[in-house]
Order: C-alpha cells, then structure tokens, then sequence
C-alpha cells in the first residue's frame, strides 16, 4: 500500500484490475486505491507475472503492506509496494538491481524522504496488527454522489452508454466492478466483438455467487459518509500543519495587462479547446520562481530543508462531491505553456474522474491554489506539509493603476505567499513574489 500524502497511514484496495497469471509492464495500473480523499490508480513499478493477489478488495490495510507478489524473472517475488522508479524525463532512474535487494515490506522509494520516514513507521506497524476491514458505510457512495463504482468501472460504463445504476453489484459492499459492468452489457449485447473477458477475483475474494448485498436498514444520506472521512483527513493535516510550521504571510499586486495582451494573441490561431487562460502563465512563473529560488522549493523534514531537484507544482483542485487533493504536475518550470496548460486539463479531468496516479499525489514540492474563480480576491493558504511554501491567486480585477506615470485601468491580481519561517524568511519570500511579478510582464519568454 503506497502512501499518497502525509496525510495518509491507511488505504482500501477497491478494484484490482489484474489477476494472477496476468503479464504486466512497468507503469502498467494494476489496482485501485481508495483514500479518505480520492480513488487512485497504483502502478507496478517493473514487469512480469503477476503470482499472488495479497489484499482482497474492499479490505483497508496500513501504508507499506504488502499488496501482491510480481515474478519479474530477477527474483523470486518482488511486491507491489517496493521501490516504484518513475521515469521522468531529464530524470535518470535508481538501478533495477538496487530494487531486487529491497525488503518486501519496505515501502515505495520513489516518494519524497519526508513520507518514506512516514511509510517506513506504518509498515512496521503493519506487520504487528492485522488489517481492519473497510466498514460498509463507507464504500455506499462515491464522492460525487454516483454510485459506487471503481475509475475503469465509470470509464467503461460511459464507454459502452450504460447507467450504472442498472448494473447489478457484485463487489464486497457493493462495489460494481469493470466485470460487473462488462456481464451486464452483454446480457444486453451491447459488449463490443473482441472485447477482452473481464479480470477476475481470486476465488478466495469472490463473495457467493448467490448471495445478496448488503443492505443497510437506514442508508446515510448522498455524500454524508464520503465527504465526513475527507474533511477528517483535511483537519488531521490542516491542524498538523498549524501546529507545526511558524506560517509567514506575504502579499503583492500584479500587473496582467501584457500577460493577457500576449494570450489573447496567441488564442487567435488556436482551437478553443485548446486556448490558454491567464492561470496558465501564473503556474509557469511560479515554477520558474521556484526554481529560481529553491529555498521555497523541498520539504522540511528531520529538522531541516531539503530542497528538491526539480519544481514539481502541486495544483489544488476541488472535487465535485467536496473535498480537496493536490496532484502535481511534474517538472513543470521545464514545460512549454501549452503543454502545462494541456496538463493542467488533463490533471483536473482525471482527478474528478477519480483516476489520479500515485506520483502526482506524492511529488508536489510547492503548491498553488487558485481561487479567482469563485470571486475571491486573496488568498492565504495553509502550507501542505512536508512543503515549505504555498502560492495564493485571486481573481483579475480592473484596477486604477499607474504604468510610466500614466493613470489607467488595468487587469491585476492578489498573489500571496504562505511559507515556512522555519526554512526561509520574508526577505526570500519577498525575491521570490517579485520574480513572479517580473516574469509576467514578458509573457512571451515564458
């Protein structure tokens, strides 16, 4: 079991997408977890066959246990959860010899160290207590209300035009499956020739073919159960958070008049879904900041900052049955803007469609948060710990404002810093703050 933030010490497997005897490669997804905060596709982290499924679906276990074995034909059993070496690019990967020699138990190397410390203590303490099942209330709903269903489930149903209320559950709580959406549709035939035959649980996992589902004398109300375990998740960090990192806040105005000037003129020969809106350029010159100030960029841990190699921008997003997760967008100082904002789109779509990766919600090195288009002018965040710094945009106003001495008006927004006295101060805050502030008035280098 992966850990997928620092908020994070337990997971509910929901879906297991292969089988044993299955063949898979590196980065293949070969589960779904499901967190207080989103459903998540796990990776395995090399190829080969899959021997023994170790966690059934619906069980919740500790961060660092063992989820399944993996002949890869270099040893005798490597675990899902044992180094996950992500290939990016730029980025040169840790040996496949050093990951054969690794514990099973030891969870996955690829997260930042402040969480390997976390995931090391929570598999220890997994080996100690046995796995607490996933009470049933809990998996009735998905967060946006529809019924419960795993990501490829949803993908599948939509897919094939099926409702999935109409699909009859056979998952442990109710759970439907991508098997229970493909045996429906082909009793309807609507199941595409040369469609693969659905993967199926271990027989020690199968509930009774004839048994019903659970029912529930009173049901929760729609998103009640779902959005109470994330808002626990939240305040559990939040109040960390607090408790622990000396915030400091700054402030500053800025001029977009050149940055949308420069976009308009761009979106002229552009297709309207892909045209570049004003947070495209914010994310960039934040990431360039960041990287040109890497004080603010790392994670504090064991007592000190440690910076990290590349600006990988958290974006905080908001999920359409409540709830907010921070997935992050990878190197993002060293992406063109129409490829930033092509990820930003895809990053948000496959997050409220609950098909995030593991990476993105474990890499963020620094996170921005945009409340512009709910109204709100300002923001003062709370950092993301083990982050340092949390960037703050508002919405674009018209504002008097003076350029070469001359009175006009012109679009501005509020851009704040949320940082760490611990690991810098407000004369590095300033710096960086100012550096956004200049990168946007030459968009096109950018």
């Amino acid at each position: 079991m992966p850990s997928l933030g620092a908020d994070m010490d337990e997971g509910t497997v929901i879906e297991w997408l292969v089988k044993p005897g299955d063949t898979v490669h590196k980065g293949d997804p070969v589960a779904v977890v499901d967190t207080a905060k989103a459903a998540v596709e796990v990776e395995t982290f090399t190829g080969g066959t899959i021997q023994q499924i170790l966690v059934p679906i619906g069980q919740r276990v500790q961060v660092g246990t063992p989820l399944a074995t993996i002949d890869s034909g270099v040893s005798s059993a490597m675990h899902l959860t044992e180094p996950a070496d992500v290939q990016l690019e730029g980025q040169q990967s840790r040996s496949e010899a050093a990951q054969s020699e690794q514990s099973p138990a030891e969870p996955v190397r690829s997260l930042p160290e402040p969480l390997l410390a976390q995931a090391t203590r929570a598999a220890a303490q997994a080996q100690s207590e046995p796995p607490r099942a996933e009470p049933a209330a809990q998996v009735l709903e998905a967060a946006d209300g529809r019924m419960k269903a795993s990501p490829y489930a949803r993908k599948l149903a939509r897919s094939l035009g099926l409702d999935l209320t109409a699909v009859p559950a056979t998952g442990q709580h109710g759970l439907i499956t991508s098997g229970d959406v493909r045996r429906y549709a082909d009793r309807l035939g609507t199941v595409p020739a040369g469609e693969p035959a659905p993967a199926t649980t271990p027989p020690s996992m199968a509930p009774p073919a004839e048994a019903p589902p659970p029912v529930a004398a009173e049901p929760a109300p729609r998103h009640v159960v779902q959005q109470a375990a994330q808002r626990e998740a939240i305040a559990r960090l939040m109040t960390r958070s607090k408790q622990e990192i000396p915030h400091y806040y700054l402030t500053t105005t800025v001029d977009l008049g050149a940055a949308i000037d420069w976009l308009a003129q761009q979106n002229r020969s552009l297709p309207v879904a892909d045209r570049l809106v004003p947070t495209a350029l914010l994310l960039k010159a934040t990431a360039l900041s960041a990287q040109q100030h890497p004080e603010l960029n790392g994670y504090w841990t064991d007592g000190a900052f440690q910076p990290a190699a590349q600006v990988h921008l958290g974006v905080a997003i908001s999920l359409r049955g409540g709830g907010l997760v921070a997935p992050a967008i990878h190197d993002a100082a060293g992406l063109p803007v129409r490829e930033l904002m092509a990820g930003l789109r895809d990053l948000v779509a496959r997050a409220r469609a609950g098909r995030l990766r593991r990476t993105e919600l474990t890499d963020a090195t620094i996170t921005v948060t945009n409340l512009g288009d709910q109204g709100v002018e300002s923001v003062y965040g709370v950092i993301y710990p083990p982050q340092v710094a949390l960037v703050g945009v508002g919405r674009v106003v018209r504002r008097p404002w003076a350029v070469d001495g001359l009175l006009g008006v012109r679009p501005c927004a509020t851009l704040t810093l949320a940082a760490d006295h611990r690991a810098t101060d407000g004369f590095t805050g300033g710096r960086f703050l100012a550096t956004i502030d200049r990168l946007l008035q030459k968009p096109e280098e950018l």
